[in-house]
């Protein structure tokens, strides 16, 4: 599948590879949903509820989860980098930025604080070697001074959470008319 460029390509994205599983015990596009259901019921914006439902549209589109030479623990797909090269065109900057920093922002977390580390996932505890470990004191002091910084630690807070089997979430197409929003917005911009 190419790159998606538009609304309706994301949504077919997920509808080809959203039931695949990424080491978790949910699905892509089942963890996308309860991402964006906690990011809607503590009220963040419109386009921080579309980060959160799409932060890891990168895995799908560098699709590597599924191939047997790809190892966690030691081979990053860059699925933040990708996934905001992918929403910016369609969405612009306020979408883009927290899916960019949503990997930072857990490597930030398990430096600052060592109960975050303890408590993640199995999966997003492999790979944080593959995404570059720990930050030094600098790169947490870059980060911290970020303007997305606080967007970041919330679609973080999101996606470890957002890992519920079975958890009964909207689905995609309940956030079609805000995507469809947010692309127009980004067009008139």
């Amino acid at each position: 599948m190419t790159t998606p460029q538009t609304v309706d390509e994301l949504l077919a994205l997920y509808a080809a590879k959203g039931n695949e599983h990424y080491g978790e015990h949910v699905t892509q596009l089942e963890h996308g949903l309860q991402c964006a259901a906690l990011a809607a019921t503590e009220g963040a914006p419109e386009p921080l509820i579309a980060a959160a439902l799409l932060h890891d549209v990168g895995h799908l589109v560098a699709d590597v989860q599924g191939n047997a030479r790809f190892d966690l623990e030691t081979d990053d797909d860059h699925h933040e980098a990708i996934g905001a090269r992918v929403l910016s065109p369609i969405f612009g900057p306020d979408v883009a930025q927290a899916v960019a920093l949503h990997v930072t922002a857990k490597r930030w977390r398990c430096t600052v604080e060592p109960d975050y580390l303890t408590n993640l996932s199995p999966t997003s505890a492999a790979t944080l070697n593959a995404q570059g470990g720990l930050l030094d004191a600098d790169a947490c002091a870059r980060f911290e001074a970020h303007p997305g910084f606080k967007g970041a630690l919330a679609l973080r807070r999101w996606d470890d959470t957002g890992k519920v089997v079975d958890l009964n979430v909207e689905p995609l197409e309940f956030y079609l008319p805000m995507l469809q929003r947010l692309a127009v917005a980004r067009e008139r911009n």
